[in-house]
């Protein structure tokens, strides 16, 4: 039996008689590739922005995975654009250097020293490795990802995040400060749509850090810069990976579609709780930005992407205008 070097690709020209009366699997492939056929034609040469986060980003194993899937769909016509996150490695690197965090409604409140560390953990490490993984896993097509944040070529302007927060005992609002956390204000996605529309296959990867008019850098999470680039570039699809299977309803059960009003009640109804509200007001901003619509998946299940953009079943929460 022979492979392709490095791949362990059977080629099929020299397999064994046993092998090709065994291959069933094969007829199966074929199926849900042809099956599949009518999706690949909706999203070919179309943008979709993926927002990869979570714990799933500190096993290897299932990093790989996704980089492979990225590549897949790059080399079936799409433009997949990664922003990512990394909040636990933040934290695991805060804990080495002795810095002590806390957190404000889901946000990291981010003095001098954790800005520091969340730029060198975003921009550095997580944001080049998760590149260098979509460039090893298309390396024979030569598909190849490129590390960039929002302080690169202007991408993404922010201003500081303001937050308020009332005194349970008088009842009296008043301003949190967050420190060097940012929310954007304008998105500049040029060199984004230039590395989509070059004839090389490029796969942006971005961190999640902007830069102010007055040129302070600050944090911001990973979601909402997904929304805002995803809304710039009027993408068709923004994928939010995370780690639940998708929207739960009042009866416990998975909701598979929705409207940006139907999103907007479940948070007023208080069935939306936790971290589901900051994901559904970031599906729900990007709807309203020209995002065709939104899908919150299970990114710890293999190929979610790809069952959710290939299939008519789907893999999560789909948000739309209507």
């Amino acid at each position: 039996m022979m492979t392709r070097p490095g791949l362990g690709i059977t080629d099929p020209l020299v397999m064994d008689e046993t092998e090709r009366q065994s291959g069933d699997r094969g007829w199966d492939t074929a199926k849900t590739l042809a099956e599949a056929l009518p999706y690949i034609q909706i999203y070919d040469r179309k943008t979709v922005v993926i927002k990869y986060g979570g714990h799933a980003m500190g096993e290897s194993a299932v990093a790989k995975q996704f980089a492979a899937d990225v590549v897949l769909l790059k080399l079936m016509g799409v433009n997949p654009v990664v922003v990512h996150g990394g909040g636990p490695q933040i934290s695991a690197m805060l804990d080495k250097a002795g810095v002590k965090s806390s957190f404000v409604d889901g946000l990291r409140v981010t003095d001098a020293d954790t800005m520091q560390v969340a730029e060198m953990v975003l921009s550095g490490a997580v944001n080049k490795e998760i590149a260098h993984w979509i460039t090893m896993a298309g390396r024979e097509a030569d598909v190849r990802g490129i590390g960039l944040s929002g302080k690169d070529a202007g991408l993404m302007t922010v201003e500081k995040t303001r937050r308020t927060k009332r005194d349970p005992d008088s009842m009296i609002e008043h301003e949190v400060d967050l420190g060097f956390v940012g929310e954007p204000t304008r998105v500049d996605p040029k060199l984004v749509v230039r590395l989509l529309e070059s004839d090389a296959d490029w796969v942006p990867v971005i961190a999640p850090i902007g830069v102010a008019e007055d040129g302070q850098t600050f944090n911001v999470n990973a979601d909402t810069v997904a929304g805002a680039l995803a809304g710039s570039l009027k993408a068709k699809r923004m994928l939010l990976l995370t780690d639940v299977p998708g929207v739960k309803g009042a009866d416990g059960e998975i909701i598979r579609q929705m409207t940006v009003g139907e999103a907007s009640k479940l948070i007023e109804d208080g069935i939306a709780t936790g971290g589901m509200i900051p994901k559904l007001q970031t599906a729900m901003a990007a709807v309203r930005d020209g995002v065709e619509a939104v899908v919150i998946l299970d990114g710890r299940r293999p190929h979610a992407m790809l069952v959710e953009l290939f299939t008519e079943h789907g893999a999560g929460t789909l948000v739309k205008a209507s």
